[in-house]
Order: structure tokens, then sequence, then C-alpha cells
């Protein structure tokens, strides 16, 4: 069987690959454990410069946690890789990340891509985070980060409604940097690593450091996650993954 999550060093360059394609390359905790030790090693490794986070398939960069397996272990209490309430995807890695996103980038992977630094998204991306609807929350930093990339309004948007937004809207409000035709994502995404490495790779570490560091998010991290637990810990947070399972509209009581 292939793995679920592969990394690679090119060069410089690692390619970290989310390959669960036929699941929408939702994540499951086996994976979150082998994304976390990639990145470990692409931080403390000082032969790569850049990483860039893609994903197999031309539908979904990634839809989130599996829902089936992430919310019994979330309501029994399972940190799922964040034991550490101040961290959040990517937050203590100073190296430049770039993410490819080849379709869906909803959930955890919206997530995930808000603790990237440049993103290039194919034509038919969307972009959304879609919990509410299910009686949930994101608690992967979006509450903290997502107001602090894109506009206060739009932000709301996303985390208020779960409605998705498509790629030309992300980019025109500044969630990534360009879209491209699919044929396309890979091989642009290839070109800024390059041009990144061409750069003294201290200055670009220092340049990152200091950008993420400035922005004090841990605090903000800390509340989230324990806001976050009257949520998941709710009888609606029960329902919504119940309904979403059973194909149908959950009937939220509000508690």
């Amino acid at each position: 069987m292939p793995s679920t999550f592969t990394y690679e060093k090119r060069g410089k360059i690692a390619l970290m690959t989310i390959n669960r394609p036929e699941a929408l390359n939702a994540f499951t905790a086996e994976m979150l454990r082998a994304m976390d030790a990639a990145f470990e090693d692409f931080n403390s490794d000082p032969q790569l410069w850049v990483a860039i986070l893609a994903a197999s398939g031309d539908k979904a960069f990634c839809s989130g946690m599996d829902l089936k397996e992430a919310i019994p272990l979330l309501q029994q209490g399972d940190e799922l890789g964040y034991e550490d309430h101040t961290k959040r995807p990517f937050s203590d890695v100073f190296k430049p990340i770039i993410a490819a996103v080849n379709g869906y980038c909803i959930a955890g992977g919206l997530e995930f891509l808000q603790g990237t630094d440049l993103r290039i998204a194919a034509e038919h991306a969307t972009f959304g985070l879609g919990e509410v609807r299910w009686g949930i929350i994101p608690t992967g930093g979006s509450h903290i980060r997502l107001p602090r990339q894109i506009p206060w309004a739009v932000a709301m948007e996303l985390l208020l409604t779960g409605q998705p937004i498509d790629a030309r809207r992300a980019y025109d409000i500044g969630l990534i940097n360009r879209v491209v035709p699919a044929g396309e994502l890979m091989d642009t995404a290839f070109e800024w690593a390059e041009t990144i490495c061409k750069n003294g790779p201290l200055a670009v570490r220092t340049a990152k450091e200091i950008a993420v560091r400035s922005l004090g998010l841990e605090s903000g991290f800390v509340l989230e996650k324990a806001m976050g637990a009257r949520v998941i810990e709710s009888e609606d947070a029960k329902e919504g993954p119940r309904a979403f399972a059973e194909k149908r509209k959950p009937e939220f009581i509000g508690r």
C-alpha cells in the first residue's frame, strides 16, 4: 500500500505530498504524525531551504481530518498532535513553505494553508471552513490566523457561514498569491522555490521568523483551544458529524 504522506528531498527543496486522493486527501492521525515528522526533519536539515506542500490527484488539496476518526478522538480528549496549545500547523517552522493547491482546500486543509507562506492554486480550487455547518469549529488556528491574513468581514464570512469561495475570490482577497491552470501548478511551485533558493538562506529564514514571531499568535492559539473544548464536548458536536455520516440535515439544539 502506498504511503498516505510522502516526503522527498530534491536538492534544496523538500516536497511534501498528501497522498490519499480516494478520500479527498482527508487526514488521519497517522498522516498527521507523518507530516509532523517530515516538517521536523525539514526544519532541522541545513541542506533544505524551502518546502512545497502539495497533494495527489486533481480533486483536492486536503479536505481536513477524516471526521469518522477525528471526532471520537477529540471527544475523548486526544490532541491530534497539538499537545502544546501554543502551536498550530507549521507555526514553529521558519523556513519558507509553498502550498500548491490542486482542488478542495477546506476545513483542516485551509488551516494547513494558513501556516504556509506562498500559495499557488489551480483554477478549480475552492477554499472553505464548513465546520459550523456540522456543529463544530475549526481549532487549527483559523480564528487567530485568518483575520490577520484577509479582511475581517471575509474571515467572518468563512468562519460563520461555512460556505466556500473559489480560487479567483481567494486571490482577490489576498488568501493566495496566484491562480494558474492545473497543468502549471507544480511547475510554478518549483519555480518559486528555486527563486527563493537563489537568496541568502539565513536572510530568508530570519525574515520569516521576525514576521511570524511579531504576530504574537501563541496566546490566541491557547484561547482557541480552551474555548473550542466547550463546542467539541457539546451535544451538537455529536449530532453534526452523525448527520454528516448519515447524509442528512443536522438537528441542533444549541448545547
